[in-house]
């Protein structure tokens, strides 16, 4: 089964997104999702550069959200591991 390719950050206010890099939006843009929001495009080099990793336990709920709706992951610290 094929997985998708995750990449968990974290905002200074503490909100979590979870970034799809390889799921192209166009125009340099990736898949994103987030608790409030849910899915949109994201800029994955600017959100990393204004992010720092979230640790597991930080983005327990999300990846547990994502899951629920059918997402299959593999989570990566970044873009290219």
């Amino acid at each position: 089964m094929k997985k998708d390719i995750v990449v968990f950050r974290k905002y200074r206010n503490g909100d979590i997104i979870a970034l799809f890099p390889f799921m192209n939006e166009g125009l340099n843009m990736c898949n994103s999702y987030m608790h409030i929001g849910q899915h949109g495009s994201a800029d994955y080099n600017l959100v990393v550069s204004g992010t720092k990793p979230a640790s597991k336990e930080e983005y327990a709920d999300l990846f547990e959200e994502l899951k629920q709706i059918g997402y299959n992951m593999e989570i990566r610290e970044r873009k290219n591991a």
